[in-house]
């Protein structure tokens, strides 16, 4: 099976052709057109947005303007001042938590997070608790490590204030059914749904004004963009009743001696001088994304999945982790007899395959796994069979390999 996307678009592995790269779930490669993207914005129009009156400045404010364009039409937001640029799904996440979530939770109100939750989605909500007094409600998993929705039913009720989701688990590749998770809030609570979206933004077509969601956060380093520039998307109402989460340039509309008033959005959540050209980087992601088409990008996931996952599961003494490929994106989450996950990848990286080892800043979900850490392979739009095939005869020789010492 051949990538989707041209192996020749990646400046990276065109200059290393021996490598398996299997990491993408923690940051993409990056196709020329981004790269491209990037330089053409300092070389072209650097200057700093919003702030210069010269044509330089315009060309810099026109560029960083479309970019969100591009991004909302993306992720499927007509309103597009509702698409805060972030450093990415981190801090989108601490963005709410602290300034929406100290403006409206109190002492007495509950806060839901699940057990399959990366820590940028978990320790944000559990700090507010315990700042506010709240009560942290964990919903937990089935044994496939989805989220368990009848024990979201339980959960969720008329005290529960927010719901904080993972659209797609870094660690297991578990797809959250958000149909059925809003459905299912809406029913029994008046809650704010927050969803991240790193790991689904990257793998799946989203329709954020269609989903029926309150905020969903996104990082652009996942989705073939740069790193440090991603996004928080926000129904307008939230956005705009939410106190400032900085203050500084351009978010600010008057400053009286004693008294400020804040710009509308998005810069009022957009404090000092924007990260314009990783932005303009970013919407050449997607557009490259768009023209592959999401619903390919996932198809050819799946294949792959399929492929390596019955080769792995056919290795004695390997533990595949998480749903059934249909139910996951791109991630194999694995561990192979008793090697430790950090020695495991060790050896696959002397064969040229890089995989990510260790808990996947997902703790709590490590522990109710049983386990301290796990190996993971994660595929992408570049990812191709001999990848695959890469991994499933290194880990036989490191199986060998740990058999006989």
């Amino acid at each position: 099976m051949s990538s989707l996307a041209p192996r020749s678009d990646f400046p990276l592995l065109v200059r290393n052709p021996s490598l398996h790269y299997l990491d993408s779930a923690a940051t993409s490669q990056k196709p020329k057109v981004v790269l491209d993207a990037v330089r053409e914005f300092y070389e072209t129009a650097n200057a700093n947005p919003h702030r210069g009156a010269y044509a330089l400045s315009a060309a810099a404010t026109d560029a960083y303007h479309q970019a969100r364009v591009d991004i909302a039409q993306f992720l499927g937001v007509r309103d597009t001042d509702c698409l805060i640029f972030t450093r990415g799904t981190t801090e989108s996440v601490n963005v709410v938590a602290s300034s929406w979530g100290h403006a409206n939770v109190k002492a007495g109100d509950e806060i839901v997070v699940t057990a399959l939750e990366h820590h940028a989605n978990f320790v944000p909500w559990q700090q507010l608790a315990l700042s506010t007094g709240a009560t942290l409600r964990i919903v937990e998993l089935s044994e496939l490590q989805e989220i368990d929705l009848d024990h979201l039913r339980d959960v969720v009720g008329p005290r529960t204030k927010v719901v904080a989701i993972t659209h797609v688990s870094n660690a297991v590749g578990a797809i959250t059914p958000l149909d059925e998770v809003v459905r299912i809030v809406r029913t029994h609570s008046s809650a704010v749904i927050f969803v991240d979206g790193a790991q689904g933004a990257p793998h799946l077509p989203v329709a954020f004004d269609a989903l029926d969601i309150d905020f969903y956060a996104f990082s652009g380093h996942k989705m073939l963009g740069p790193m440090g520039i991603g996004g928080l998307i926000g129904k307008r109402a939230l956005l705009e009743a939410m106190p400032p989460y900085q203050f500084g340039g351009d978010m600010i509309e008057w400053v009286q001696d004693f008294d400020s008033t804040w710009n509308v959005l998005p810069h009022k959540l957009e404090a000092g001088t924007p990260n314009a050209a990783d932005a303009v980087g970013l919407g050449a992601a997607v557009r490259y994304l768009a023209a592959l088409d999401m619903a390919k990008v996932r198809a050819h996931e799946v294949a792959l999945l399929e492929r390596t996952e019955a080769r792995l599961r056919a290795l004695p003494e390997c533990t595949v982790y998480g749903p059934p490929p249909s139910r996951r994106s791109g991630v194999i989450s694995f561990s192979l007899m008793d090697v430790h996950p950090h020695d495991l990848a060790t050896i696959l990286d002397q064969h040229g395959v890089c995989v990510r080892a260790g808990h996947h800043c997902a703790q709590p979900l490590m522990r109710r796994l049983g386990v301290s850490a796990t190996a993971r392979a994660s595929f992408y739009v570049y990812s191709e069979q001999k990848d695959a095939d890469a991994l499933a005869t290194a880990l036989v020789a490191a199986q060998s390999l740990f058999a006989s010492a």
